[in-house]
């Protein structure tokens, strides 16, 4: 039941942006606000799906673990629907323009190498690829860290003057990253140090 919730609850955004474009909600520039709102759920929904382990580890509940999986895949559904925007609403699928302006703009090339290695991942979320993967997995999926580095510094770049909302994303980000390298330090304290290997001593007289 919470899970259905939480899935028609990640839906939210998407009804809101329909509702907004049949009653003529989305101000002077429709397209602007299509592209920021779609963003920053991906950012939002990244960051929620990056706090369900901390999360699990400090409450103990361990049910978040289940609805992990659905979130990150919102967050990669806005993702395609923020860049569908920009390819499709935006540039009309002209890709000379959009090369050269992945090129041209810093904001745009660090957005679009965070979508691109989101894609794996996405490709990746199934059981039989957890399984097929095995431990590669868990290396595979920590690019979400990088991902989110990816999608703040996009966002900061593109806001250029109020960083307020972006610095608030940078802050969660630094808590998620510092409570990771915490528990990565905790584990390091509980692995014995390797026995330093016995020279064995001559007591046989000197000749």
């Amino acid at each position: 039941m919470a899970k259905a919730v939480l899935f028609f609850g990640c839906l939210i955004p998407l009804g809101r942006l329909i509702w907004l474009a049949f009653s003529g909600g989305l101000g002077a520039n429709p397209i602007e606000f299509i592209t920021r709102s779609t963003g920053t759920w991906t950012l939002v929904l990244l960051l929620v799906t990056l706090s369900i382990t901390p999360l699990r580890r400090l409450t103990g509940y361990k049910a978040l673990i289940r609805v992990r999986r659905m979130l990150g895949l919102f967050a990669f559904f806005y993702a395609c629907l923020h860049f569908t925007t920009y390819f499709w609403l935006d540039q009309f699928f002209d890709w000379a323009a959009i090369l050269k302006d992945i090129k041209k703009r810093p904001f745009i090339t660090v957005g679009f190498a965070s979508f691109v290695l989101l894609l794996p991942l996405a490709a990746s979320s199934t059981n039989a690829m957890m399984r097929r993967l095995g431990r590669r997995w868990q290396q595979l999926h920590r690019l979400a860290y990088l991902i989110g580095i990816g999608g703040v510094v996009h966002y900061w770049w593109l806001v250029k003057k109020d960083i307020t909302q972006p610095a608030l994303y940078a802050l969660v980000l630094a808590l998620l990253l510092g409570f990771r390298f915490a528990v990565w330090l905790q584990a390091r304290k509980h692995v014995a140090p390797p026995s330093a290997p016995i020279t064995p001593v001559n007591l046989a007289p000197h000749k």
